[in-house]
């Protein structure tokens, strides 16, 4: 809690407005650009004291929030969605060869894409979605068992599913969105 009060308020009351004018310059949905007002007025409450150039800092730090809302955003649609029987995105999106021999028959086309298409892969990227999609490893489990920080291991998998997508759509059209 800062010890100058007054200097958080003066600061507050001069920059607000076009910090937040800022912020939804940024930022389409209003809710999310006042989420990250709060965020970054709260941050400069709890540094006040430290903070010598305030207005400097409170439009960088509210850009980084910007950038990491931003970069989770990006993130969500890579994350595995597990059907209703707890089955990977894999199973939810291939033909079930159940329903007959044409749809076993797709899927073992399809299947044979997927896995022709992982070996044009980098190591890393193939490595870390195998991982992740088919063996079932959270991002936690490879960060311990390869030493390699989470983050890198989340930009590898990113790389790694805009390949393949890019990959299978050149082959399938609109219907290789729907495998990756």
């Amino acid at each position: 809690m800062p010890t100058n009060v007054s200097r958080f308020t003066e600061v507050v009351k001069r920059e607000r407005s076009r910090l937040g004018n800022f912020i939804r310059g940024q930022v389409r949905d209003a809710a999310e650009a006042e989420d990250i007002l709060q965020d970054v007025l709260l941050d400069f409450y709890a540094a006040t004291e430290t903070i010598e150039k305030a207005s400097g800092w409170l439009f960088r730090v509210a850009k980084n929030r910007i950038i990491d809302r931003s970069r989770k955003k990006k993130e969500e649609p890579f994350a595995p969605v597990d059907g209703e029987e707890g089955r990977s995105w894999l199973e939810e999106s291939l033909p079930d060869p159940a329903a007959g021999p044409d749809a076993a028959y797709a899927r073992s086309v399809l299947l044979a894409s997927i896995q022709t298409a992982l070996q044009t892969l980098p190591p890393e990227q193939r490595d870390v979605f195998v991982a992740h999609e088919i063996e079932g490893l959270s991002f936690a489990e490879m960060s311990a068992q390869w030493h390699v920080p989470q983050n890198t291991l989340l930009a590898r998998k990113r790389y790694a599913v805009l390949a393949l997508r890019e990959r299978l759509q050149a082959e399938y059209g609109e219907y290789g969105d729907f495998i990756i």
